[in-house]
């Protein structure tokens, strides 16, 4: 049995703290040449911890947020959220992927700047959030950040009578100026660039004057399972949402209850690792699983088996059988898929698409032109510098088969870049990240946790440190 061993200092890689231990970023993804046999813990949903952040800031009382991820765009969060007077206190948990939470609410005041980084979460959820508090509240974020789609939250805004300086551009950096209330009533929008705007205003709603009536008026509406995610976590402290017709959505003026709430582990994250089983062959198995989720990542579960792989469950743990693998001898067959529940699988499923025998068609991704990066012309470039063949449609990527080769990869700030290049690495040798940092946002631990990926027979749990010295 090999086993991957951390030779330097002991730590605990589910420090919020650390980011991966490589020279300025440069990480060379690993290839390996046989199946594995591993069984992972993912730390919390980000979209999940960030939704109860914000509710939790909203509620009438205090909350409990139990195994919350700790990264850079939850971190991001939980400062903006102190910065307008929220308590939040870390407590011991049960278990070793950071502290808990407890998230005392109290008025909101301005007079404070909010950093966003690259987090689409915080730029959109928390403007509406912002608003009402009391006094001056200014946005910006990364550079990149400032290329994100904001106008939309920007708009609506200015429609439910907030003031709001953008200088006209719909872009970060922008500031708002509270006066303690929003009135609330109803307000139009079209959210076709992304479900956070839908979001961000419905997790404020409740807090408006007369609650908020929110109507979609473009042709396409990304990712609806966030937005079912969001109403769902409302629904769980009291706050019914109703949707008269599709794209409407009317939400009472009520209170928030503060709620102790266990986070689902990010299952979107989980998807690089368990495409690994389809790539080199073996079985990848994620524990604690949730039986129902909103998270699009249960999407792999239907997604995985179009290139050939078996899903199974013992309980609450997932496991992909990806047989003997691209690696082992075997091939992968070209797909035709609709992602436009899912965007943000995109990237992983795109990189293992470009290791197919056979052209794929992926859609319903248009919106991601917006993301982090422009991920359709990221993918497009990253993937045709290693020798492939894709090319970029008006809402996806077509991919013929075509053998890649070593070279460089731009990760553009993005962690499902590095996730991508991480995927195609296994059966490519030396494809080389520029910075593997980005995967801080959402799980600092992707390095050392992909690494003990790829011992042939491994463990990865927190709760088990028999094997891995790092843990």
């Amino acid at each position: 049995m090999q086993v991957f061993r951390y030779s330097g200092p002991e730590f605990n890689p589910y420090d919020s703290d650390r980011e991966p231990e490589v020279d300025e970023g440069f990480w060379v993804a690993p290839t390996i040449t046989g199946p594995v046999t591993a069984t992972l813990s993912l730390p919390g949903s980000k979209s999940l911890t960030n939704r109860e952040l914000v509710l939790s800031a909203l509620a009438t009382g205090p909350s409990i947020l139990r195994l919350p991820l700790h990264s850079r765009d939850t971190a991001l969060m939980i400062d903006a959220l102190k910065s307008l007077g929220t308590s939040i206190t870390e407590v011991e948990g049960d278990e070793p992927f950071g502290p808990d939470l407890e998230i005392v609410p109290a008025s909101f005041s301005g007079g404070t700047s909010i950093d966003c980084g690259l987090a689409g979460t915080v730029m959109r959820f928390l403007p509406p959030l912002a608003a009402l508090a009391t006094g001056p509240v200014t946005f910006d974020g990364d550079e990149a950040a400032r290329h994100r789609p904001m106008k939309t939250t920007i708009d609506s805004l200015k429609a439910l009578g907030v003031d709001v300086s953008d200088d006209g551009r719909g872009l970060l950096p922008f500031s708002l100026y509270g006066t303690g209330e929003v009135a609330g009533g109803e307000v139009a929008i079209d959210a076709s660039a992304s479900s956070q705007f839908v979001s961000g205003l419905l997790l404020s709603a409740p807090r408006f004057t007369n609650g908020l009536t929110l109507r979609h008026t473009g042709e396409k509406l990304p990712s609806l399972p966030h937005i079912e995610m969001t109403i769902d976590a409302l629904a769980a402290r009291g706050v019914a949402v109703e949707s008269p017709e599709p794209g409407v959505w009317t939400v009472p003026a009520d209170d928030i209850a503060g709620r102790d709430v266990t986070i689902e582990p990010d299952l979107s994250n989980a998807a690089p690792f368990l495409i690994a089983a389809i790539v080199v062959g073996g079985t990848v198995s994620i524990k604690h699983w949730p039986a129902t989720t909103t998270q699009v990542g249960a999407d792999l579960i239907e997604l995985l088996p179009l290139w050939g792989a078996k899903i199974t469950r013992d309980g609450d743990t997932l496991t992909v059988d990806g047989g003997d693998g691209l690696v082992g001898g075997g091939s992968l067959p070209g797909v035709d898929v609709d992602l436009s529940r899912g965007g943000e699988l995109a990237p992983a499923l795109v990189a293992l698409s470009a290791l197919a025998s056979g052209p794929s068609t992926i859609t319903g991704i248009g919106h991601l032109r917006g993301h982090e990066t422009d991920r359709l012309a990221a993918l497009v470039a990253e993937i045709n510098g290693l020798g492939g063949a894709v090319t970029e449609l008006d809402d996806g990527l077509h991919l013929e088969p075509s053998p890649l080769h070593a070279g460089q990869w731009k990760t553009y700030g993005d962690h499902r870049m590095a996730h991508a290049a991480a995927i195609i690495g296994l059966a490519v040798p030396n494809v080389e990240l520029d910075d593997v940092r980005v995967v801080s946002k959402t799980l600092p631990q992707f390095v050392e946790l992909w690494d003990a990926l790829l011992g042939r027979t491994v463990t990865v749990s927190p709760a088990d440190t028999s094997l891995l010295g790092f843990l």
